[in-house]
């Protein structure tokens, strides 16, 4: 007998909404051009293109070749943080970055990167409860800082970051001091379907989103790149996209990722007060079923989706396996970072401690989400809790 499943990873990747597939089934029965190319088919293709990436500067309120397609999230922020170094005062020199101890990883690793090269890097802080300080980006701020990078939700606890206010504060130090730099740089994946992506209110200069959070393909983004913004390709050949980002365009991808946004975003406000609904709901009975749960982050001053939960005297691993065996698919954190050793990064920048990060285990909802599901889950968890703890301790005492 099969068992249902129940997906309670929607931060790692969404399922593909079927109009969106529709959409992509028949753009590709009837498209199959190169958009470089010039003759009929060519052309048709330019023009699909250049229409998706319209639909998408419009929901962001931007200029359409403001936006730069990628491959996804990764790419799009290697592309922000290395074309921005490569662009930084001197062509060549070195400068100061800024971001947050619990950036996604395709951030902070770049940023260690440039580190070893000789920039200057600040790690800002983060607050107990998983909220950057927009005063410790403004003591931060110097003459050489090219580039500030703090993510507009975080993807693990699901914290929202104050950007529009942290943008407001580098505006004023480049008004005052009459520089172009610092450049401001988001990871926007997280907030898509649920916070307001008009870009003026935003405030920043780049940002980066990601296909398959938003119920689109996978392998496919795009970043935001304010005009008048300058960086540097990671990728040479024949100039596409501008210059940033050669190789043939993703066209069915793009016209999928466009299709994606439209709906996500016809579709944000009922979701994100149904997903709060049953995201109050599941931390209330949690706390009630196993006290000893700690949910990191904020309740309130998060996207609707998310619940990150530490269950004390546990281990991710070992939780993570039972509840995929009950038909249950939840994660500890970031899809990028499962496959290294080290205690999760996020949890640990709050200042928890070890046996808090140990035990973490993420629940992310999305549209097949049902209180029915959250009912089982539930069911199963005070069990299956108990049960690693008593293992664990008595794996201790043979030790």
């Amino acid at each position: 007998m099969n068992m249902k499943r129940i997906y309670l990873d929607y931060a790692a990747a969404t399922p593909v909404d079927p109009e969106v597939k529709r959409t992509m089934s028949e753009f590709m029965d009837s498209n199959y051009g190169n958009a470089s190319g010039i003759y009929q088919e060519g052309r048709e293709a330019k023009k699909a293109l250049e229409d998706a990436r319209s639909r998408i500067a419009k929901i962001l309120s931007a200029k359409p070749h403001e936006i730069i397609f990628t491959s996804g999230g990764t790419e799009s922020n290697n592309l922000a943080i290395f074309g921005c170094a490569r662009r930084s005062p001197g062509e060549g020199g070195r400068g100061h970055i800024i971001t947050s101890a619990f950036e996604h990883r395709s951030v902070l690793e770049p940023i260690r990167e440039l580190e070893r090269q000789g920039f200057e890097v600040t790690y800002l802080p983060v607050s107990r409860d998983g909220f950057v300080d927009p005063k410790d980006v403004e003591n931060a701020l110097r003459a050489d800082t090219i580039l500030v990078s703090i993510m507009y939700v975080n993807n693990e606890i699901g914290t929202i970051q104050p950007i529009p206010e942290i943008a407001k504060i580098i505006k004023k130090f480049r008004d005052a001091n009459n520089q172009a730099y610092p450049y401001f740089h988001t990871d926007a994946c997280q907030s898509v379907n649920y916070l307001d992506l008009t870009i003026e209110k935003i405030g920043v200069d780049i940002a980066t989103f990601s296909g398959p959070k938003v119920y689109g393909p996978k392998g496919v983004g795009f970043l935001y790149k304010k005009e008048g913004i300058n960086l540097k390709p990671l990728l040479l050949g024949g100039g596409q996209e501008r210059g940033l980002r050669s190789g043939t365009e993703p066209l069915a991808l793009a016209v999928g990722f466009a299709k994606a946004l439209e709906i996500s975003r016809g579709r944000r406000e009922r979701e994100a007060e149904r997903l709060k609904d049953i995201k109050d709901y599941f931390a209330e009975e949690i706390k009630k079923r196993i006290p000893e749960a700690d949910i990191n982050g904020d309740l309130e001053k998060r996207i609707p989706s998310n619940l990150s939960v530490s269950f004390l005297g546990t281990e991710s691993e070992s939780l993570i396996i039972a509840l995929d065996e009950k038909g249950i698919a939840v994660s500890s954190g970031s899809a990028c970072d499962a496959r290294l050793p080290d205690l999760p990064h996020v949890i640990m920048a709050l200042g928890k401690g070890e046996e808090v990060a140990r035990g973490v285990v993420r629940f992310s909802f999305g549209i097949n989400t049902t209180k029915e599901d959250i009912d089982y889950v539930l069911e199963v968890l005070p069990e299956l809790v108990g049960k690693i703890k008593i293992n664990k301790y008595e794996r201790s005492k043979t030790a």
